[in-house]
């Protein structure tokens, strides 16, 4: 199942990067229907063909043990699903991209090789090696260590990285969208560290789609304290948490947070441009409405 969802990943960026064609409709359908009906196919047969021939359960020792031909046959299988992951990884190697994982599915598949030749290994050399204790504990064991170690090949950096430095990987990814061209596609609006608000609305009065206008803390502050209205508060720069509770601050319109305020037009942020907050809200354009 791993190798056929791989195949069916890395077809999609060799259609996509390389051979410059779309990956959706019926495409896509045809795609996913391939790949449950063949492991639809690798899984019935164990339970459609009798146990003689396939697999069998020794319950008085409770294992199963399967005929040297079922085994040879699923091997095979698995050598020609993984040759294919070989031969799209070659095909991936150059691609221009956020999306080359050219590293990390070569290490992927060097695992893969590996585990796939010791299973092939132990089940020509140990025939019943289901039975034999300490074979079956060392198969169990590299199985289970490979299978882990592929799956945080690719997960283990990412997690890493929004675990512990998640503002510097959201910017260092938003800035390889940038350059992929990738931006309008995803609807990257900006790379800093904003917050989120529904509050902004534009000039048809409808909602600001809740995207995300890095609105920072220090910016909302600077705006409301810092700009225009600092004569409003007699110069004083210095913003204590009475100041924020007496409800003065909120007589006067122009002087609330960003969020709460409905007399704006915004402007979609772009990406790199910094913000014009720090020099206060600009004058009023037209009924009393600004622009930012």
């Amino acid at each position: 199942m791993y190798a056929a969802v791989l195949i069916l990943r890395f077809f999609a960026l060799d259609r996509v990067f390389n051979q410059n064609k779309s990956f959706k409709g019926w495409t896509f359908v045809l795609c996913i229907s391939i790949v449950i009906l063949v492991n639809v196919i690798y899984c019935l047969v164990t339970q459609l063909i009798r146990d003689d021939l396939t697999v069998s359960s020794m319950e008085w020792l409770e294992v199963c043990n399967g005929t040297q031909g079922f085994r040879i046959a699923c091997i095979a299988f698995q050598w020609v699903l993984w040759l294919g992951v070989a031969v799209l990884i070659y095909r991936l190697r150059n691609i221009q991209s956020s999306f080359n994982e050219f590293r990390e599915s070569l290490a992927i598949f060097v695992v893969a090789i590996i585990t796939l030749t010791e299973t092939t290994v132990m089940n020509i050399a140990f025939k019943n090696y289901p039975l034999m204790m300490p074979h079956r504990i060392e198969k169990t064991m590299v199985d289970t260590l490979c299978a882990n170690v592929m799956v945080w090949l690719i997960l283990g950096h990412p997690v890493y990285m929004c675990l512990f430095h998640r503002r510097k990987y959201e910017t260092q990814w938003l800035e390889k969208l940038t350059k992929d061209g990738h931006k309008h596609a995803y609807e990257v609006s900006s790379a800093g560290q904003g917050h989120s608000t529904a509050y902004a609305k534009m000039e048809d009065e409808s909602a600001f789609q809740n995207t995300q206008l890095n609105f920072g803390t220090m910016d909302v502050m600077a705006s409301a304290f810092y700009g225009n209205q600092r004569s409003y508060y007699g110069g004083d720069l210095l913003v204590d948490e009475s100041t924020l509770r007496s409800g003065e601050m909120f007589q006067n319109p122009d002087t609330l947070p960003i969020a709460l305020r409905n007399n704006l037009h915004i402007h979609r942020p772009v990406l790199n441009v910094p913000s014009m907050f720090a020099t206060g809200y600009p004058d009023p354009q037209g009924e009393g409405r600004r622009v930012i």
